[in-house]
């Protein structure tokens, strides 16, 4: 059984497009070429067959769960390397080990006043419109030649740059949201709460409407 669409988006989601053995944090999806070529690989943590490295003889499903993200380096170590060497248990650390830290980017940052958080808001959002104009469906890649691997390009990139700076926004504007006092600015917040949320859903499995970006929140962090 392969892989699902849903499973795969969730875990290079979750893992920010990032190698999770520890102390690596390659950026999986810098390669990209003609080909659709992509480096990051999604490794079982239990193998799936018996005969395969960390097998049991159910075999480990295709599932979320049982998957972490690796680069191809360290895919290849601990699938060759002596049994016990990097066991279930090792694997399932490292990826909630990894997966906390792009969750939780942002959420101990303090700034001494909003002008500090605004700045680096501001990157962020540059970063994720700068992402979207250069892949994204009205870019002049995806117009020009509808044949390209833009689409692909464009599905990892929203999934591994654009959700985790989302989320990181949100994790720096609630560390800081002693800094934030007027009524505008709250509305304007809360707003894009409810964008990130219903946006991250659309990218694992396609909604038929999500709600939009508000303008108001580029317009206060900017």
């Amino acid at each position: 059984m392969a892989i699902g669409t849903v499973d795969t988006k969730i875990l290079w989601g979750r893992a920010g497009g990032r190698c999770s053995k520890p102390g690596c944090d390659e950026d999986l999806t810098t390669l990209i070429g003609s080909g659709n070529y992509v480096v990051g690989e999604m490794a079982h943590v239990i193998g799936s067959k018996p005969t395969a490295a960390r097998g049991t003889p159910e075999g480990g499903a295709d599932s979320y769960d049982n998957l972490i993200l690796l680069c191809p380096t360290h895919h290849t170590h601990i699938d060759k390397a002596p049994e016990g060497t990097y066991t279930v248990d090792m694997l399932r650390e490292w990826k909630r080990s990894h997966e906390a830290e792009i969750s939780n980017a942002g959420k101990a940052t303090k700034f001494d006043d909003f002008d500090k958080l605004r700045i680096v808001v501001a990157k962020l959002l540059a970063k994720n419109k700068t992402t979207f104009d250069a892949f994204g469906p009205k870019s002049e890649v995806a117009q020009s030649d509808p044949s390209s691997n833009a689409y692909l390009v464009w599905e990892l990139r929203r999934i591994d740059t654009i959700l985790p700076n989302n989320r990181k926004i949100l994790n720096l504007i609630d560390a800081n949201e002693e800094l934030i006092e007027d009524m505008p600015t709250i509305n304007a917040i809360e707003k894009f709460r409810v964008h990130v949320e219903s946006y991250e859903k659309h990218v694992y499995q396609r909604l038929d409407s999500y709600v939009l970006f508000p303008s108001e929140f580029s317009e206060v962090f900017s």
